[in-house]
Parts: C-alpha cells; sequence; structure tokens
C-alpha cells in the first residue's frame, strides 16, 4: 500500500516530453511509481480533470528577510512552488561582523525595497559565519525548501569593513580572504554566490552596492571558490559595460572551474551587447565548454501604481503631500472624491527632478488600468493617454479617477523595458532558448511597487492557455522550464521530474480555472510593513515531500520543508 496516490491525472512530467494519463504514488516523500493504474493508497486524490506536474523551483527570490519569520514564505507558496533560492543579486544578511548588521539591513531596503523598520524587527542577527546563519534559517518549521547563495556584498564588508563598503580596490590579501569564505560558506550548504555589477542597485546614499566595480582578478577569486568547493552556482546581475562588456572573463572562469554562470543581464543603451547577441555569446562559448545561461522573465517587471504604493502619478505633487498628510487610506481616498481637492491637485505638477522617477509618474503613453483579471501585456490603445484621448479628458484627469475605482485599491501598471509596441513576441523565443534560464521572480522585494512571485503561475495561464497577442508556449514545456531546468543548474537532481525515486514535491492543478488575481496591499510585515501579494485560483494540491501541504489554497498544517544543504543528488 501507498502513502498516497493521485488518480487519473494528466501528467506532465517535467522532462518535456508529451503529457500522458495516469496515477502517481507516494511513499516516505518520495515518488515510487508513474503512470497507468496503480494500487491502493493510504490517501488518495482524484485528479480528473486535472493536471499534475512537479513543484516549480524558484531560483531567483529575496526573501532573505522573510525567511527568518515567515514559515510560509507567500505569496509563492500559495503558488505552486516548493523550492526558492535567497540571496541572490549580491544583497543578504550573512557573513557580518557585530556592528555591520545595520549597513546590510539599508543595502536590502534601498536595492529590493524591503522596509528597514520591517527588517529590524525581523531578524534577530542570531549568527555571524555563513554556515552559522544556515544553521539558525534550518532550527525553523518551514513549509518549503529553502537554497542560498553567499551574498558578495556582505563578505565584501566582512572582509574589507569600509573599505570593501566605499568600494575600494580589494588587495590580493583581500581577495584571498573573500575567496575563502565564499568557499566556507558553500561548503557550509550554499548553493551558490552572488554578486551586483549594475548601477542600478544604489545604496541609501545613492553611492553604489559593494562589488559593483570590482576587478576581474577579484571576481576570478571568488568563481575559483566554487571550483575549489566543487559545486555552486556564480549568479550575477550586470549591465553589461567595462570588463563585463565582451562576457569573456565569465566564459573563462566557467571553463576553469566547471561551475556555472547564471547571468541577469540589464541592458541599457550604453551596454556592449544585446540580448540577441548574449544568447549567440553563450551559445558559441558552452559549445567550447563553458556553462552560462541568461537569466529570462516570463514578463517585464511592472510598476504598480495605487494608493497604497511607493509610487503614483500623484505622489510627488506637492498638493497632494500636502492634503494628504496625517491621513491614512482609506481617508485619502475619501478627501481625493471632493471636487475641490482633485482641482488642486490635478491643476499641479510632479515636484521630481530625477528623469527615471519623472518617466515613471507621467509617461502616461506607458500607464494602463491593470484590472481584473490584470491584462499584463495591454495593447497600446489602451494606455491612459489614448482612453483619455478617446474620453475628451486629459490622462492626469483619467489617471485620477483609476486610482479611485474599485475603492481606491486599482493599479496602475507600467511595464518596464517592454518592447514599443508593449507585445511580448521578443520574450517568446527567448523563454524558449536553452541558453536561457527561468528567473526574476523577485519573491519577496520590491513590496511597495512590484509583485512578480506569482511567474509560475502566469506561464501557465497566460503563455499556455490565454495568449491572445501572439504565439503560446506548449504546456510540456513551460513546465520544464520553472521544474527541471531550474533544479538542475543548482545541482538538485533529486527534484524537477515526477519520476521513481525523485523527491516528491507535486501539484495537483485545475488547469481551466487557474486564475491570478489583481495584486493587492497588505500590512502584515514585522512592524505593520506592507508589501503587494497576488492570490491565485486553481491549485488543488501542493504536496511537499509526500505531505500534503495547501488544499484548495488553504495551509494543512504540514511543515515538511528544510534548508537545502549543497547538491541533492538524484
Amino acid at each position: 500500500m501507498y502513502d498516497l496516490v493521485i488518480r487519473n491525472g494528466k501528467i506532465v512530467d517535467g522532462s518535456g516530453t508529451s503529457a500522458f494519463y495516469g496515477d502517481v504514488a507516494i511513499t516516505g516523500g518520495s515518488i515510487v511509481a508513474v503512470g497507468g493504474t496503480l494500487g491502493i493508497g493510504r490517501r488518495e486524490i482524484d485528479a480528473s480533470g486535472m493536471i499534475v506536474t512537479p513543484g516549480w523551483v524558484d531560483i531567483h527570490t529575496h526573501y532573505d528577510g522573510q525567511v527568518v519569520w515567515d514559515p510560509y514564505l507567500s505569496p509563492s507558496s500559495w503558488h505552486g512552488v516548493t523550492t526558492v533560492m535567497i540571496g541572490n543579486c549580491g544583497v543578504g544578511f550573512a557573513p557580518v561582523h557585530r556592528g555591520q548588521e545595520e549597513y546590510l539591513i539599508s543595502l536590502m531596503d534601498s536595492v529590493e525595497d524591503i522596509p528597514t523598520e520591517t527588517l529590524r524587527a525581523g531578524i534577530n542577527f542570531q549568527w555571524e559565519s555563513f554556515g552559522q546563519y544556515l544553521d539558525v534559517l534550518s532550527g525553523m518549521k518551514r513549509v518549503l525548501d529553502v537554497g542560498t547563495h553567499v551574498p558578495h556584498c556582505a563578505v565584501r564588508v566582512y572582509v574589507m569593513g569600509e573599505r570593501g563598503a566605499n568600494n575600494e580596490e580589494a588587495t590580493p590579501e583581500d581577495i584571498a580572504r573573500m575567496a575563502a569564505v565564499v568557499r566556507d560558506g558553500v561548503k557550509a550548504g550554499a548553493l551558490g554566490v552572488s554578486t551586483s555589477r549594475t548601477f542600478v542597485h544604489r545604496t541609501r546614499d545613492k553611492g553604489y552596492v559593494p562589488g559593483t566595480f570590482a576587478g576581474v582578478d577579484e571576481m576570478l577569486g571568488i568563481g575559483r571558490a566554487l571550483g575549489e568547493a566543487g559545486h555552486g552556482v556564480f549568479e550575477i546581475i550586470s549591465d553589461i559595460v567595462g570588463p563585463d562588456a565582451d562576457l569573456e572573463w565569465m566564459a573563462r572562469l566557467t571553463k576553469e572551474t566547471g561551475r556555472p554562470i547564471s547571468l541577469a543581464a540589464l541592458i541599457r543603451k550604453k551596454s556592449g551587447m544585446r540580448m540577441r547577441e548574449i544568447l549567440e555569446f553563450i551559445d558559441k562559448r558552452n559549445a567550447e565548454g563553458a556553462y552560462m545561461v541568461a537569466q529570462v522573465a516570463p514578463r517585464p517587471a511592472g510598476t504598480l501604481m495605487s494608493l497604497h504604493s511607493s509610487l503614483h502619478p500623484f505622489s510627488t505633487h506637492r498638493s497632494y503631500k500636502r492634503l494628504m498628510a496625517g491621513l491614512q487610506v482609506a481617508e485619502r481616498i475619501e478627501r481625493m472624491r471632493d471636487p475641490a481637492v482633485r482641482s488642486e491637485i490635478l491643476a499641479d505638477t510632479p515636484a521630481v527632478k530625477d528623469e527615471m522617477t519623472l518617466e515613471m509618474v507621467s509617461d502616461f503613453r506607458n500607464h494602463f488600468s491593470l484590472g481584473d483579471p490584470p491584462d499584463y501585456e495591454p495593447a497600446p490603445e489602451k494606455s491612459l493617454q489614448e482612453r483619455a484621448r478617446r474620453m475628451g479628458k486629459s490622462p492626469q484627469e483619467l489617471a485620477y479617477d483609476t486610482l479611485l475605482e474599485r475603492d481606491g485599491r486599482e493599479i496602475i501598471y507600467m511595464p518596464l523595458g517592454a518592447a514599443k509596441n508593449l507585445s511580448f513576441d521578443g520574450i517568446h523565443p527567448n523563454l524558449l532558448n536553452p541558453a536561457t534560464v527561468l528567473s526574476l521572480s523577485d519573491g519577496g522585494a520590491h513590496c511597495g511597487v512590484i509583485c512578480d512571485a506569482g511567474m509560475p503561475t502566469f506561464m501557465l495561464t497566460y503563455w499556455v492557455r490565454d495568449r491572445q497577442r501572439g504565439e503560446r508556449i506548449p504546456l510540456e514545456l513551460a513546465v520544464k522550464r520553472q521544474t527541471q531546468d531550474t533544479a538542475r543548474l543548482y545541482g538538485l537532481l533529486d527534484r524537477g521530474m515526477l519520476k521513481p525515486g525523485m523527491k516528491a514535491d507535486v501539484n495537483v492543478i485545475d488547469f481551466d480555472r487557474l486564475r491570478l488575481h489583481p495584486p493587492e496591499m497588505v500590512y502584515d510585515l514585522p512592524a505593520n510593513g506592507r508589501r503587494f501579494i497576488q492570490r491565485v485560483d486553481g491549485y488543488r494540491y501542493t504536496i511537499m515531500s509526500g505531505e500534503v501541504s495547501y488544499e484548495n489554497g488553504e495551509h494543512t498544517g504540514a511543515m515538511p520543508g528544510k534548508v537545502i544543504r549543497g547538491p541533492q543528488a538524484a
């Protein structure tokens, strides 16, 4: 008799091969049989009319603070994610000397928009080394598995102090010490190291995060530490400028060490390569023995602007700040409905000099009502500017009225980095390319302006089922991309497929009823911190290590999750 049998489902096993119908049997936390009609289980789930997939493996999140106090790591766990990777983009909370804690908190706030007050209230820094950090995380029960990167920013400050924080050049001795810290962290169980080399990531005082300008010698020293440890991914976010412009040092390092580089390329005007050229480079160098992948997302990051968020078209207006001072959101909504208040705010202009912020609050050509269900690939004629023109209004008037819809919960969506025609057609081939890896959900980060943790669901609902503006993606490939492919990159060979002997991380999904709700702001972080969440319908069961952890969207009380220590054999 099996512990659990999932019967009559459409099995999408994560291999990319055609789906088939049958049963999945689980005993002792492992899958023991797949396909056909299997024997009796102590518990049985009827999956008729549903798809059965591996649990999603999300390799780019920022739950580094939340992992300390939240055993659920929502909203990711609501969306069928059973494994997350934290410590991306070079930021994190270990290693740390006493007295450096506030600096690491400030970095996480400035880079990933996780409130300082929340992090102060939620983290009790009971560690110094990265290994001790893993020990603390391992002492907490949780609903899903957590893998980690050693963050370069923290390592640089730990080794070099203020010199590291100020981006001074590392000496050979500094590099040797940093490499030793990384090697020790990976040997203790981290699944990689991460670094940030983008000008987008700034400190609280508008400087650049530690390591932004680190020389190639420093990068090679850290990367070689992975080779010495024998496992681990080097995760890099870069503007592809300076020493990164031709990517050659990265390819050379992976060939020397055998360790993969996972590159999040921020393509900017001064970058040396476009995405097409980056992928061609990776294909060519991988054929010569390198091991590189480019991180891609199923949609561009999108700024969410509402009366609850950090930014919206009127948030920088002096009149808005004066009229709304001291008011709670509900009181602001009521005051904004006053015609006199409306007129005064609409007569004002943004009081901001920063070009990027000014564009975000006033580029109505790229502002859209997100709606319910949310429309992430809107046609250009749905922009606030075009709608206002047809209505005989100003874009500002329409934006004002939009923010008050749904009792002040409506969201103005601004996709970042989208093509001029706002089409996702350029994303489609990248999602299929074997030189890429599905990534960049940023779960747990950008609490006040972004909510992309539901990306696994978006892959299925939009790219597989609902897209009307262009090509879709086969179900089997969409599943493989966020299960087997992401797991194997990090050496997690025990998960990502529904095969006998594999870890029993499974989703049972009512595919026809799978639905993303609009993001909503909640105030449930420590110190009443706010964050956008996104709810979902359609996940009938999420099974983690053989235990049903979610049933019809509700947590069952099961806490089978663990902190992953190093690669996991099949």
